[in-house]
C-alpha cells in the first residue's frame, strides 16, 4: 500500500512538473519498474528546476541602462565642435575646430593690432584665453593667464580680449550624442612686438 501511495504521488508530481501528461502511470512503471520510477523522476525534476537557470534573463532598468552609457560615454571629446554661423558648413570634426579657433582669435587679434601699442621691452609671449562655452551657446567663465611683465607693459590687453569676445556673433554649442553640452577650451593668443623701422 505505501508502495502505491509513493508511486501514485510520484506520479502526480511528474505530472505538475513536467508535460509528460499524457503519459499514464502503468506505462512509465512497466517500462522502468519501481527503482527506474524514481530515478527518472528524480532526473525530471533535477532538469526542470536547473534548467530554469539556464533561460533566467537579467532585467536592466532603464535607469540603470542610462547610468551605465553615462559612464561608457568620453565627456571630454564631443561629437560637434561649438559653431559659429560661418563654420556651420563644416562637417569634418577638426575643420570645425579649426573654423572655430580661427573665428574666435582673427577680432582678438584684429584689435590688439589696431591699439598701435607702443612698448619698452621687446615682447614675444603667450596668454592663454580659458573659457567655457554654456549649452546655450554663449561664453562663461572667460579666464585669461598672462606673464606678470605682459601685464605690466599692456595694462589693457585683458579688456581688450574680452571686449572682442563680446562681439562674436552667437554661435551654436556643442555637441555629444545629439545633446548640447557645456565645453571648456583655452585659446593661446601670441603677443610679440616688432621693432619700430627706421
Amino acid at each position: 500500500m505505501n508502495d502505491f501511495c509513493l508511486r501514485r504521488c510520484l506520479y502526480k508530481c511528474t505530472i505538475n512538473l513536467t508535460p509528460l501528461a499524457s503519459v499514464s502511470s502503468k506505462f512509465v512503471h512497466s517500462v522502468l519498474g519501481n527503482s527506474g520510477m524514481r530515478q527518472a523522476f528524480l532526473w525530471i525534476t533535477l532538469v526542470t528546476l536547473s534548467s530554469c537557470q539556464w533561460f533566467d534573463t537579467e532585467k536592466i532598468s532603464s535607469e540603470t541602462f542610462y547610468e551605465e552609457e553615462l559612464k561608457a560615454i568620453d565627456w571630454e571629446d564631443v561629437d560637434q565642435y561649438p559653431t559659429f554661423k560661418d563654420c556651420d558648413h563644416i562637417t569634418e570634426k577638426e575643420a570645425q575646430k579649426q573654423c572655430f579657433e580661427t573665428t574666435l582669435a582673427t577680432p582678438i587679434y584684429r584689435t590688439i593690432s589696431s591699439k598701435k601699442l607702443v612698448t619698452h621691452h621687446d615682447l614675444n609671449d603667450t596668454v592663454w584665453v580659458r573659457f567655457s562655452i554654456t549649452k546655450e551657446g554663449a561664453f562663461s567663465n572667460v579666464e585669461t593667464e598672462m606673464d606678470s611683465a605682459l601685464q605690466v607693459q599692456i595694462p589693457l590687453l585683458e579688456s581688450w580680449i574680452r571686449q572682442s569676445m563680446d562681439s562674436l556673433p552667437k554661435m551654436a554649442p556643442a555637441y555629444k550624442r545629439g545633446i548640447p553640452v557645456e565645453t571648456r577650451f583655452g585659446l593661446p593668443i601670441v603677443v610679440k612686438t616688432e621693432k619700430a623701422k627706421g
